[in-house]
């Protein structure tokens, strides 16, 4: 059996002010297996990994990845 290293769950509450990004957005991210997925804790209640969020966005940090806008041409 593997053993389960010790996780620190973090809320939605806490994500949003990680990740400024709307809930839709990070439900469709998540979805598209583009974001860390949710851990469904209860009927009412979802948390991410604390480790996994920080991961996605150092991921993003250290990514060429440059995300067009509108009107923009890189």
């Amino acid at each position: 059996m593997q053993e389960l290293a010790h996780k620190t769950l973090i809320n939605r509450k806490t994500l949003l002010r990680m990740v400024p990004l709307s809930d839709r957005t990070i439900y469709n991210l998540e979805q598209q297996g583009e974001f860390p997925r949710r851990i469904v804790i209860s009927a009412r209640s979802v948390a991410w990994d604390l480790a996994e969020v920080e991961e996605w966005i150092e991921e993003r940090r250290n990514s060429a990845l440059r995300v067009a806008r509108p009107g923009h041409v890189w």
